[in-house]
């Protein structure tokens, strides 16, 4: 009997990064580079009233605060989420408020209606230019276009919508 013996071949298959693969990849490293330069931008700027870092060593997320400025406002501090996605600076950051705040555009979870964070965004817009358009919308609503009736309607008795502000204030602040 006569046996042949053939060599065995392996054949590895070795598979290559999808172009999508490689985009999010692209995508996430640009978004980090972007993020470390706001950073550094924030740490170097003392803009009054306004301070944000990354929460922890996650850069895409951060912890952000905003005091108010002279107005009604003034004296109360918040603090708020910045949400960055792979698609950051073409598309805004979700913001949201963490510290209840009791105000024309923005609801009870904390979501905030502006233009800039919506169909306005711009990638040119950085992290301060968030932060101090959030500020100058606590005393500037737009009134006409509500996430909080109730508080919407209160905006034209300055003095009563004060009252019903500091006491939800307090609530809020005093639970921590």
């Amino acid at each position: 009997m006569m046996f042949s013996t053939f060599p065995t071949t392996t054949t590895t298959s070795v598979t290559k990064p999808t172009q999508s693969t490689n985009n999010n990849v692209s995508s996430s490293q640009n978004v980090t580079k972007r993020l470390q330069m706001e950073l550094m931008k924030m740490m170097g700027s003392k803009i009054p009233g306004i301070s944000a870092f990354p929460n922890g060593s996650n850069l895409t997320n951060w912890v952000a605060t905003i005091e108010g400025k002279e107005g009604i406002y003034e004296g109360l501090r918040y603090k708020l989420n910045i949400q960055f996605g792979n698609d950051y600076p073409y598309k805004a950051p979700t913001v949201t408020f963490t510290t209840p705040c009791f105000h024309p555009n923005v609801d009870l979870a904390g979501n905030i209606c502006l233009d800039i964070l919506k169909d306005q965004w711009s990638a040119s817009y950085n992290i301060p230019t968030i932060l101090m358009s959030i500020q100058s919308l606590l005393n500037d609503p737009n009134t006409s276009s509500p996430l909080n009736v109730d508080a919407s309607n209160l905006w034209e008795n300055q003095e009563e919508y004060k009252k019903v502000l500091l006491s939800k204030y307090r609530q809020a602040t005093s639970k921590k």
